[in-house]
């Protein structure tokens, strides 16, 4: 490979797959369908959660949500309804798990977000060489430096089906095709027409990115990837049936990959991290629980696994498997309906009129399927015959094997993966921080030069000759460290020795910080540089 390739991302959020390349034609998306006849299309693509944070959780760490204790929906600010949560609390990961983006950015990639986060923890700031609504490629300081960067539009979230995030209307209500799972009414269909025309917009600004790469020349070695986090709409969106983790999965990468290409492969969105990785021919550490569907280390995935825990003020617990097939449900809490209190989804208009249907007595048996006063321990759909997954085949005699070799799958899958939801979230969050949240120290700096090996840290004021170089040193396990020399006013990761070899003054300021803890405080070393 003569240049390494630059990375774009550009992720819609709560999206199902409706588009035309995926034989759904309600909404007009034609640079999504341009970018799938340039590339490939996996129509098996799916999230580890329907939810955004610890889905986005798993993809920034290439983790899943249940493994790092993000798997709780909504941990960095409190519920003011609900004093007896342990919120708010970052979670702390192991040490070894970092944003991914760190690799790239000790490889001397520019990495940069526009501008979504919600990772259950604070972004930080080793993550990023740019975080904010004005990040781009086009920012990073060296024209020829890889790059990769992430866009998010927002607007195909939840929140803009609300009326009073209403766009202005490009798809007629009466041109939606309603769910079986939900009635159909004027506000369902107005609600579904919403999504429709967010899908729109959204592809619109994807299009936009795109022409902007063409501008800089770089579309040719650039790998462009489209997804999303989960899907929307209720009995969707925080749920692991189909509707809530069925997502996009859209790559080009010219000369790498046959336009109009589509892998019936297996894919999970934990699997966005070594694939990028190997990808761009970087090593894929050993931790990362997904597996590459790209590069030179492709692994064919026979499961797909999700999960559900405590959304906002309602605590649950359920554990997925999928197959090309069959979908397999554990659910931890069969005697609680499948409904609590989420008030925050109460406000979906397509809810409103289910639970107002509901009370009324007037929903089918399918609509009627989530206010259910119970669940089954076991829940098995038939996702070929029964994509809407209404028909439970858990008791069903002639699927018995079938059931028996999901649920063998999912115990083998929570045990090679942990599952901290085995234990209460407060007991969790008493075991990372029974002193309160620490602070990273801050990062030492040690002298290199002929005459020091290495030994002692260096002093203000020191005189070093050259060849020199000075070492950063951070005493917490998993920390990383930043620095930048002079005025220059990019900070870079600390990936190996800062080599000083011109003569003259010197001044470098440092930094640490790691996932869960306070950011050290920032140090600054003056030196003079000696031939």
């Amino acid at each position: 490979m003569d240049r390494q390739p630059n990375v774009l991302w550009v992720s819609f959020e709560d999206t199902n797959p409706f588009y035309g390349c995926y034989g759904d034609t309600v909404a007009h998306t034609p640079h999504v369908d341009a970018l799938a006849a340039e590339g490939c299309r996996w129509p098996a693509a799916f999230s580890t959660c329907g939810v955004c944070a610890p889905a986005r959780a798993a993809v920034i760490t290439g983790m899943y949500a249940i493994s790092i204790g993000a798997h709780h929906m909504r941990t960095t600010f409190g519920q003011t309804d609900l004093p007896e949560l342990p919120t708010p609390y970052s979670v702390l990961t192991p040490p070894a798990v970092k944003c991914f983006t760190e690799y790239f950015r000790a490889a001397g990639y520019y990495c940069s977000n526009n501008a979504k986060t919600d990772y259950q923890f604070p972004a930080p700031r080793s993550a990023w060489d740019d975080c904010s609504h004005s990040a781009h490629w086009r920012n990073r300081p060296h024209p020829e430096q890889p790059f990769f960067a992430v866009f998010n539009p927002t607007n195909t979230h939840e929140s803009g089906q609300w009326p009073e995030n209403a766009p202005e209307l490009t798809i007629r209500p009466e041109d939606v095709e309603v769910l079986p799972t939900f009635p159909d009414t004027p506000k369902v269909r107005t609600a579904l027409a919403q999504m429709h025309s967010q899908i729109e917009i959204a592809d619109r600004r994807l299009g936009e990115l795109l022409a902007e790469l063409e501008e800089d020349g770089l579309a040719d070695n650039t790998i462009v990837v489209h997804w999303s986090d989960h899907g929307p709409l209720p009995r969707g969106k925080r749920w692991p049936y189909d509707s809530g983790i069925h997502v996009p999965m859209i790559v080009r990468w010219p000369g790498r990959i046959e336009p109009g290409t589509v892998s019936e492969t297996l894919v999970s969105t934990l699997d966005l991290a070594p694939s990028m990785l190997s990808s761009c021919g970087l090593p894929v550490p050993c931790h990362l629980q997904g597996q590459p569907f790209l590069g030179e280390l492709v692994v064919a995935r026979e499961y797909i696994h999700a999960s559900r825990d405590r959304h906002d003020t309602n605590y649950d617990r359920v554990r997925a498997v999928r197959d090309s097939r069959y979908k397999y449900l554990r659910n931890y809490y069969p005697h609680q309906p499948y409904v609590g209190w989420v008030p925050y989804r109460n406000r979906h208009p397509i809810h409103e009129e289910l639970q107002r249907l509901h009370l009324e007595d007037a929903l089918t048996p399918e609509q009627a399927l989530l206010f259910a006063p119970s669940r089954p321990a076991e829940e098995l759909y038939d996702t070929r015959n029964d994509p809407h997954e209404t028909r439970n085949l858990a008791n069903s005699a002639n699927h018995a094997a079938t059931l028996a070799r999901l649920s063998k799958e999912c115990d083998d899958w929570l045990n090679e993966v942990g599952d901290l939801g085995e234990i209460s979230e407060w007991e969790m969050v008493n075991r990372w921080y029974p002193n309160g949240v620490p602070e990273v120290g801050a990062p030492l700096f040690v002298a290199l030069d002929p005459s020091r090996g290495g030994m002692d840290q260096a002093e203000n004021g020191m005189t070093l000759v050259v060849p020199a170089a000075i070492q950063l040193h951070a005493g917490m396990e998993g920390a990383s460290v930043e620095y930048r020399l002079g005025d220059e006013p990019h900070w870079r990761l600390y990936a190996g020795l800062i080599r000083l070899n011109e003569p003259g003054p010197v001044t470098i300021e440092a930094r640490a910080c790691r996932i869960g803890y306070k950011d050290s405080p920032t140090v600054t070393l003056s030196l003079q540089i000696s031939a």
